[in-house]
């Protein structure tokens, strides 16, 4: 693979891991971390929540951060590294994020495991992303969030189904399925 391929997902998905096994596993790679330019933001940051105000500084921020990681993975590209984009990009902000990257070839993969298995990484992992599990507390919920994945994410790319694959098998997929991952 070379290019950029964007790995998406629902929080706890597997997106971090996965993306890193296939920088890898990759001769000349970088990965890209999505997340990284949101915490870079020291003082006026703004989280997105599903309260967030339309149009509002979080909503801002948030497209700073896709701006900041499309340009960055476009960059490693050009110098000729396989540039692998691991964030939460769900609903249009997925097609929205496709525009952004004007590296050829662009691959998506979607990582879609079940719910069960998502609360089942949440609760492993040393990072909370979903909160108490309280709906009046916690502005996310697992149930919530891949049903919106699953229901408003246009369908680009490889969808892949990683509640039973290993990391290495998620790898091994989305190398055996990168003609299909391609979408521009």
């Amino acid at each position: 693979m070379h290019g950029v391929v964007v790995i998406t997902g629902v929080m706890a998905a597997g997106k971090s891991t996965v993306a890193q096994a296939l920088a890898e596993r990759l001769p000349r790679a970088a990965h890209v971390r999505g997340d990284v330019f949101r915490r870079m933001i020291v003082s006026g940051r703004e989280d997105f929540t599903p309260g967030a105000e339309p149009g509002g500084a979080a909503e801002a921020q948030l497209r700073l951060r896709y701006r900041l990681s499309a340009a960055t993975a476009d960059a490693y590209a050009e110098a000729g590294f396989t540039a692998v984009v691991q964030d939460v990009l769900l609903g249009p902000e997925l097609a929205s994020y496709v525009e952004l990257v004007r590296t050829r070839p662009l691959h998506v993969v979607v990582l879609a495991p079940d719910t069960e298995t998502v609360a089942a990484r949440e609760a492993g992992r040393a990072k909370t992303g979903y909160g108490t599990g309280d709906p009046a507390e916690d502005a996310w919920s697992i149930e919530g969030l891949n049903q919106g994945l699953r229901t408003s994410t246009p369908r680009i790319g490889l969808w892949m189904d990683t509640s039973t694959l290993t990391v290495a098998e998620t790898v091994d997929a989305i190398v055996a399925g990168r003609e299909r991952a391609r979408v521009l």
